[in-house]
């Protein structure tokens, strides 16, 4: 791979900042909401608070990735869903402290910070808090989420939309 010029080292530097500052707020978000709805609101002893007709607080203790995908049964099967998530987080990390494009840096940096969220609560508690169900009267399209789960689904829909709505205005530029 070929050195980068000042200009690019300088965009990549600033990137950095920006994904690795964006990845913090959303963690800190994420754990946030997480100790307000649990501590405050005492979601945890409550199960259910309506907020709105489409909109409640619940409380569900996730101990899978998503859509009951990879539940772990045991303590062995948790901390190995902590080791998967955790090495996916490291790829994430390394793509963002290489990531030339801003708008790609702020994509990773919603699904970074939304990954560690998550992986801190499955370390504490076993489980990660999800809290929020979005619905509509008796259907319920959506699973319950959290912050970080908000901001990872985001992250990836952003890196998808870019991936295969944009092209390279110059093509050779890649090359470089």
């Amino acid at each position: 791979m070929a050195e980068l010029s000042g200009a690019d080292r300088a965009r990549v530097r600033r990137n950095r900042v920006l994904g690795l500052s964006i990845a913090l707020a959303i963690f800190l978000l994420d754990q946030a909401s997480k100790w307000v709805i649990t501590y405050v609101f005492q979601l945890q002893q409550q199960r259910l608070i309506t907020i709105a007709p489409i909109f409640d607080l619940r409380w569900v203790e996730n101990r899978g990735v998503s859509m009951g995908f990879l539940t772990a049964g045991s303590e062995a099967e948790r901390w190995l869903l902590v080791a998967l998530t955790a090495a996916i987080s490291i790829f994430v990390t390394v793509w963002l402290w290489r990531e030339k494009r801003r708008e790609d840096a702020i994509a990773l940096s919603f699904v970074l910070g939304g990954a560690l969220g998550n992986i801190l609560d499955r370390i504490r508690l076993g489980y990660v808090v999800d809290f929020a169900d979005l619905h509509f009267g008796d259907i319920h399209p959506f699973l319950v989420f959290n912050v970080g789960d908000a901001a990872i689904t985001i992250g990836v829909l952003l890196l998808l939309i870019r991936a295969l709505l944009t092209r390279d205005r110059d093509p050779g530029r890649e090359k470089e």
